[in-house]
C-alpha cells in the first residue's frame, strides 16, 4: 500500500510538471477522499492549491475534511477569499467548527469571514459548548417533521432540504415546541402509503443524550445501540442537533489514543507522530519522568534503610527484581482491566468492593501459583548450593520461603492497588488512565520491599 501511494504521488507530481489537468481531474475524480487527502499530504509544497482547485467543489470540500490540520493550513493560506468561501460553503457545520477549532487566529478569523450569516451563527453556538461534550460534536444539519405530516409530505420535504443535512436516512419528529416526540426512517416512510401520517409510523421511544454530556458517551451509545446518528437535546429536550457515526469514531480513537498514551505516562498529542518535532515529544514525555524518577526515590529510601538485613543475607537482593517485577506486572494487569471496565461503562464507583473481593480472590490464586513455582525452583536451582561457601547465611529453605512468601503478598497488594487506585481517581474526576502502569508499577514496587523486608525480619534467625 505505501509503495503504490509513493508510486501514485510521483504520477500526480509528473503530471503537474507536464501541466495534464484534465488527466489529473480524471485520476483525482476516482478516488475517495481520504486517499485524495494522503496524497495531498505526502506532497507539501506549493502546487498543492493547484492540484485543489482540479477537485470537483463537493470532493474538494469531503477531501479538505479528511486531510490534518497542516495541510488545511497550508491550502488555506494558497487560497483566495472567493475559493476560501467555495470550500467553507461546502463544509457541514461540525467538521467547520472542527477547523476552526484547531486554526490558529488569523487563519480563523478569514473562515468566518468566509462563511454566510447562517453558518457563522451556527458555528458560534456550537463553539458555546464545552469541550468533549456531546454539544461540541455534534451537527444542526439533521432532517426534522412534524407528527400530522403524511409520508408522501415528509418524502417531499427530505427531498426539498436533504441536500444540505449531513444524513437523511434517520428523521427526527419534533412538536410544535421542537421537543423531540420519536423518531422514523426514509425506509418506514417509503414504504408506508402516501397518506399514512408520520405520528403513526415514528417510534416514540427515542434514545437521546443531553448537550453536555460526555463525548465519550455519547461513542458508547453507538455501540451499545448500534445507532447510525444520535439525537442531542436541550434542558427542555428540544432537538438541537445529531451526532453522527462517523463522529463517534472519531471521539472513540482520540479517546482510546488519549489512554494510551496517559498510560504509558506521556501527556496526550493531539498530533500524529511522525509530525511531531523531537522537542514536542520530548515535552510530552519528560514531566512524567521526573515525576516517576522523583517517586522511585522511595525504593531507594527503602531498601537504604533496610541494609543492615542485605548485608547480613546478601542473596535476598539478588531477588529484589523479581518481586518488584512481578507486583508491577500483577498491579498493572488489575489496572488495565479495571480502566478497561470503566471506560465501557460496565462498573461505577459504587462498585469498588465487588470489585476488590473479586480482585483478592483471583490475587490468592495468582500469588499461591507464583510462589509455589517459585520455591521449588528457588530450591531446586537457585539456591541448590547455597551455603556450601563461608560467609553465606541463612538456611536455604527459610531463604525460599522469604521469598515465596513475599511473592505471595506482593501479588494480593499489587492487584488490590492496581484495581482500587483507578476507581478511585474517577471518583475525584480524574482520568482512570492516569493510573495505569507506570504509577503502578512505581507504588507496587515501594510496597513490595516493605513486605520484603518484613517477612525477612519474621521469618529468618539470623537478621
Amino acid at each position: 500500500m505505501v509503495q503504490v501511494n509513493v508510486t501514485l504521488t510521483e504520477t500526480i507530481k509528473k503530471l503537474l510538471e507536464e501541466k495534464k489537468f484534465s488527466t489529473l481531474r480524471d485520476i483525482l475524480t476516482t478516488m475517495m477522499p481520504y486517499d485524495i487527502a494522503a496524497v495531498f499530504e505526502e506532497m507539501q509544497d506549493e502546487k498543492m492549491p493547484i492540484l485543489f482547485r482540479l477537485l470537483p467543489k463537493e470532493l474538494a470540500a469531503e477531501t479538505f475534511v479528511e486531510m490534518d490540520e497542516e495541510t488545511q493550513e497550508f491550502l488555506i493560506h494558497g487560497f483566495s477569499d472567493s475559493e476560501l468561501k467555495e470550500v467553507v460553503d461546502e463544509l457541514f457545520v461540525d467538521d467547520a467548527v472542527d477547523l476552526i477549532e484547531e486554526m490558529p487566529a488569523n487563519v480563523v478569523k478569514r473562515i468566518l469571514r468566509s462563511a454566510d450569516k447562517d453558518m457563522r451563527k451556527q458555528i458560534n453556538e456550537l463553539l458555546k459548548y464545552p469541550e468533549d461534550s456531546a454539544g461540541s460534536i455534534m451537527t444542526t444539519e439533521f432532517i426534522s417533521l412534524r407528527p400530522d405530516m403524511t409520508a408522501e409530505m415528509a418524502i417531499k420535504r427530505i427531498r426539498r432540504t436533504g441536500v444540505d443535512k449531513e444524513t437523511i436516512y434517520t428523521c427526527y419528529v419534533n412538536d410544535e415546541n421542537n421537543k423531540l416526540i420519536g423518531i422514523t426512517t426514509v425506509k418506514d416512510l417509503l414504504l408506508a402509503n402516501d397518506d399514512d401520517v408520520v405520528r403513526d409510523l415514528m417510534e416514540e421511544n427515542v434514545i437521546s443524550v443531553h448537550t453536555l454530556d460526555d463525548q465519550e458517551k455519547v461513542a458508547q451509545m453507538f455501540s451499545n445501540y448500534d445507532f447510525l446518528a444520535l439525537p442531542v437535546v436541550d434542558n427542555e429536550h428540544r432537538t438541537v442537533g445529531i451526532v453522527t457515526i462517523d463522529d463517534a469514531i472519531d471521539v472513540i480513537q482520540e479517546e482510546a489514543t488519549e489512554d494510551i498514551e496517559k498510560m504509558a505516562a506521556v501527556l496526550p498529542s493531539d498530533k500524529p507522530y511522525m509530525k511531531t518535532g523531537v522537542l514536542g515529544i520530548y515535552r510530552k514525555r519528560v514531566p512524567w519522568l521526573l515525576i516517576l524518577m522523583l517517586s522511585a526515590t522511595f525504593t531507594s529510601m527503602i531498601i537504604s534503610s533496610f541494609e543492615g538485613v542485605l548485608a547480613q543475607i546478601i542473596v535476598l537482593s539478588s531477588f529484589i527484581p523479581m518481586i518488584t517485577g512481578s507486583g508491577g506486572n500483577a498491579g498493572s494487569q488489575a489496572s488495565v482491566s479495571v480502566i478497561r471496565a470503566l471506560s465501557l461503562g460496565e462498573i461505577e464507583f459504587k462498585s469498588i468492593f465487588k470489585v476488590l473481593w473479586k480482585e483478592l480472590r483471583v490475587s490468592i490464586l495468582c500469588g499461591l501459583t507464583l510462589g509455589a513455582a517459585n520455591f521449588l525452583k528457588l530450591l531446586f536451582f537457585d539456591l541448590r548450593n547455597y551455603g556450601a561457601k563461608p560467609g553465606e547465611a541463612g538456611s536455604p529453605i527459610l531463604i525460599a520461603l522469604v521469598v515465596s512468601l513475599t511473592l505471595v503478598g506482593t501479588i494480593i497488594m499489587a492487584k488490590i492497588v492496581g484495581s482500587s487506585l483507578p476507581m478511585l481517581a474517577k471518583k475525584v474526576g480524574f482520568d482512570p488512565a492516569v493510573m495505569a502502569n507506570p504509577l503502578i508499577t512505581t507504588v507496587c514496587d515501594s510496597l513490595s520491599l516493605l513486605i520484603y523486608f518484613a517477612v525477612a525480619t519474621s521469618v529468618l534467625p539470623e537478621i
